[in-house]
């Protein structure tokens, strides 16, 4: 039991009662946060890309989409979730539980909502999942994305270097 909460409550449960939020499913309703809450993550890689405003906001709705297509396939059994504050949307995170190891595909919060601990604490009840089923833990990062710092502090290690993404993996402590 962590923080007076069972471990077979659902993912999300001692997040919630550490920081406030909540999750839900994904719906096609979402797709327009989805999208801008992409285009965030790719501001400061796009800023000194000299294109017109409406240029990069053509790309990076390309990109969400494609992005998301590949998830939906490639990930179908995969947890879609919402990240909420009260009935807004922060954020989101992707959790695949269909094979051996835990794939956690994708974790995206607002501006304003980073830098609180929200992504501490999400990835902290994950490893602790990791941790209680014995499972090893997954995910693919761009090397200057600031969340790769958080993931080494949390034990995750470089496996290789896969193009543009670090394959990063987290091994449970033997007992």
């Amino acid at each position: 039991m962590q923080d007076g909460i069972s471990a077979h409550a659902p993912f999300g449960a001692v997040a919630s009662a550490r920081t406030g939020i909540t999750f839900r499913p994904i719906t096609p309703a979402d797709m327009d946060f989805m999208r801008q809450l992409y285009a965030s993550t790719r501001e400061e890689e796009l800023a000194p890309v000299p294109w017109p405003e409406e240029a990069k906001q053509h790309f990076l709705a390309e990109q969400f989409a494609l992005q998301h297509h590949h998830y939906q396939t490639y990930h179908a059994q995969a947890d879609f979730l919402l990240i909420l504050r009260g009935t807004e949307p922060i954020g989101r995170i992707y959790i695949d539980r269909a094979n051996a190891e835990i794939g956690l595909i994708d974790i995206a919060l607002t501006r304003a909502n980073r830098g609180h601990g929200i992504g501490t604490a999400l990835l902290a009840e994950l490893v602790d999942e990791g941790q209680r089923a014995a499972r090893v833990i997954e995910l693919y990062v761009e090397p200057n994305n600031p969340a790769r710092r958080l993931y080494e502090r949390f034990g995750f290690g470089l496996v290789e270097n896969r193009g543009v993404y670090d394959f990063m993996r987290w091994t449970p402590a033997t007992k």
